[in-house]
């Protein structure tokens, strides 16, 4: 699939201009591919042209997925809600948990760490829209909630991740980071030093106001194949 390697080859060029543009530090924003539903031969072509983080939603595909690029280095990052009764496997296949949404989940993801792995990744999901349709704290509970877990064994927590609704005006589309920006840098917490959000569609606007991991999908492995 030589076309995902042309368009990774393009999603960077993206961020390194928006980098520059913004005043950000040069590779400060990472690129996490969003391969769910993907196949896992484009996940094979992306990773020959040295894509390493590679998000996933749904568990049982994403295990599916593992099992066979099980000798390919991967960094796997679950990005999708999560079920109480899935913490365990999120726990011990997951380097990354972006998602989490409760105390109740914290605390299950890290007394289910196997010892021999190191600390699980976790971001607190924030609801920055206040969107009944998706998981996530308010921006007033994010306080209480990094408090309470900031502390908790096998887990090592980095930041925040975001999805906020959808905007095309690129104004609009700051507006949302820039309130969670502001809401976590006024926390005494300075291990916070992850933000993920961004998509395809508004890569720019989330890198000017601070993202360090955008997670990108469509735009690199297309709609469908």
């Amino acid at each position: 699939m030589p076309a995902i390697a042309h368009r990774l080859k393009q999603i960077h060029t993206q961020i390194h201009a928006a980098e520059q543009t913004y005043h950000r530090a040069p590779n400060s924003v990472q690129l996490l591919a969003v391969s769910k539903t993907k196949p896992v031969g484009a996940i094979i072509s992306a990773y020959q042209a040295s894509q390493r983080h590679f998000g996933e939603n749904y568990v049982q595909e994403a295990l599916l997925k593992q099992q066979e690029l099980g000798a390919f280095d991967i960094t796997w990052h679950f990005i999708g809600p999560i079920q109480s009764n899935k913490t365990k496997v999120l726990a011990a296949h997951f380097d990354w948990v972006h998602s989490v949404d409760s105390l109740k989940v914290a605390q299950r993801l890290s007394s289910q760490r196997p010892d021999f792995l190191s600390p699980l990744n976790i971001c607190v999901q924030v609801n920055i829209s206040d969107e009944d349709s998706k998981s996530g704290v308010n921006l007033e509970e994010l306080p209480d909630l990094i408090s309470q877990i900031s502390d908790l064994p096998n887990i090592k927590l980095r930041g925040v991740m975001a999805i906020p609704a959808p905007q095309h005006n690129f104004a609009l589309q700051r507006k949302p980071y820039q309130k969670l920006v502001a809401a976590v840098k006024a926390l005494p917490n300075e291990q916070l030093t992850t933000f993920s959000f961004g998509m395809s569609d508004d890569l720019e606007a989330a890198i000017a106001e601070g993202s360090t991991m955008v997670r990108i999908g469509t735009a690199l492995f297309g709609a469908r194949f």
